[in-house]
């Protein structure tokens, strides 16, 4: 009786899988249809196996890249495809060629006698463009800065098609080895956005094993990629059904607009499955070096985090890397939503919730400081930081407010200034290019191909400032004459 009952609920859990992934690849395969950026196969990209021994073959390399993609993609597009906004025509508001510099691609800034390194990592289908402001700062303090593109990525979305994990990490391995031939005896940091961030710790923690490596000095973290959604995990086998079924669609989660000149819109399937993967390796490694008592040389991390994130889990940055490190000056900034905003009860989930058992209850390992409202009905900010292993903080007023508009930080608005050409507020009459900040376009809702919740997401950090200071003054540099 007890076998036919679970046979029974066994068809039943079998049938409504079935009956979910037919649904799920009816609604994929419904998705626009896949274009020429979606199709090309870019053969000049660099990978694991690529038998490259330096940077500069690098460099060389993503020539190449780049003419074949002009030759694949930006010389084959259609006359249907020529939309005022579209980055792969040539005469587009979005055509990235219309930025005084190709941010696509890798970019160094050198300076004669620099005090430090800095290698800069972006975020998963993002570019160099993403930590721009942060290359400038460390440029004017007297740092060496390389922005790598990390392979996959700044050419078309089909990149990411068959990108792994491991072909970026091996591209960061070049990129970091060549920054400390660069500045000799200095030191070397890393500053890494997302999946950059995920790539950064990765380095850090594969360098405590090869002695071969140049450990960086110092590592900053920007909405880190630590832990990211279990459904990531289960994207892969959409990809291997369209495989089986001849689905192209399929290897894509969203097929959209290519309206950003610096960030793919289009996102892949295997994009998320590597960033679950990465992840999943990180914690691997941690575990067994901390077995092992193998973290204490890892270096001190600085990492900002906004309470509310769609992309990675705040609360596994805590449980996935901070707690596990040993105390070595380690500090993470938390940006709280607005609480003036009165939004409380129109949040599907406050963050305070999830975050007080893992914040408030116990010593922490590492500095926290959380910047919060002075008061829930003041707009006004302040800095509560609580030191290494102890529950009472101390609180400093931030010197700066919410904008009234704003009733929180996204995962996307933590890199970039409010007066950022692309992602800012907006408003410059003389810019002939695409400004993403300000895209709001107003009308009946499902009409637009582009997601009302996309235009209404926060893309610049009103605190860009204090963050910028703040990241400065952990590296021990000083702020730049202004």
């Amino acid at each position: 009786m007890i076998g036919r009952i679970l046979r029974f609920i066994g068809v039943m859990l079998l049938g409504g899988l079935l009956t979910a992934l037919a649904g799920a690849v009816v609604f994929v395969n419904n998705q626009p249809d896949l274009e020429v950026w979606h199709k090309a196969k870019l053969t000049e990209e660099f990978t694991a196996g690529s038998p490259l021994v330096s940077f500069a073959e690098y460099l060389a390399l993503e020539d190449r890249l780049f003419v074949q993609l002009d030759a694949l993609v930006y010389d084959r597009v259609g006359e249907a495809d020529k939309r005022v906004f579209n980055r792969f025509h040539r005469d587009s508001p979005s055509y990235p060629g219309r930025f005084a510099r190709n941010w696509n691609r890798s970019y160094e800034f050198s300076v004669d006698e620099p005090v430090m390194g800095a290698l800069l990592l972006h975020g998963m289908s993002d570019a160099p463009y993403s930590l721009r402001s942060q290359a400038e700062v460390l440029h004017a303090a007297g740092a060496w800065v390389t922005g790598l593109r990390i392979p996959g990525h700044g050419t078309a979305p089909s990149g990411l098609t068959d990108a792994t994990w491991q072909d970026m990490a091996a591209a960061v391995q070049l990129a970091m080895v060549h920054v400390k031939e660069a500045v000799g005896d200095r030191p070397v940091v890393i500053v890494g956005y997302s999946n950059g961030g995920a790539l950064g710790v990765h380095y850090a923690l594969k360098a405590l094993t090869d002695n071969t490596l140049p450990m960086p000095a110092k590592i900053v973290l920007i909405s880190p990629a630590i832990g990211v959604t279990p459904f990531a995990a289960l994207a892969v086998w959409q990809e291997r059904i369209g495989d089986l079924l001849g689905l192209e669609k399929l290897e894509w989660n969203s097929v959209n607009v290519e309206i950003n000149p610096f960030k793919y819109e289009s996102f892949a399937v295997n994009a998320g499955n590597q960033t679950h993967r990465l992840t999943a390796e990180i914690a691997r490694l941690l575990d067994q070096l901390g077995a092992a008592g193998a973290l204490t040389g890892f270096p001190p991390v600085l990492a900002f985090q906004s309470a509310v994130d769609a992309t990675v889990s705040p609360p596994a940055l805590i449980t996935g890397l901070m707690d596990k490190l040993p105390e070595n000056g380690h500090e993470l900034v938390g940006f709280d939503i607005n609480r003036q905003a009165e939004i409380e009860y129109l949040l599907t989930e406050d963050p305070r919730e999830r975050l007080r058992p893992l914040i408030a209850t116990r010593k922490l390992p590492f500095t926290l400081r959380v910047v919060t409202n002075e008061s829930d009905d003041s707009p006004e900010l302040l800095v509560r930081r609580y030191p290494p292993f102890t529950m009472q903080p101390d609180e400093q007023p931030l010197g700066a407010r919410w904008p009234s508009e704003v009733f929180s930080l996204s995962h996307v608005a933590l890199p970039f200034p409010p007066d950022d050409p692309l992602y800012g507020r907006g408003g410059d009459k003389q810019r002939d290019h695409v400004e993403i900040g300000q895209a709001a376009f107003r009308g009946e809702r499902g009409v637009l191909v582009v997601s009302a919740s996309d235009m209404l997401r926060l893309n610049w950090n009103p605190f860009h400032a204090w963050q910028q200071a703040h990241m400065l003054e952990f590296l021990g540099l000083e702020p730049p004459p202004q």
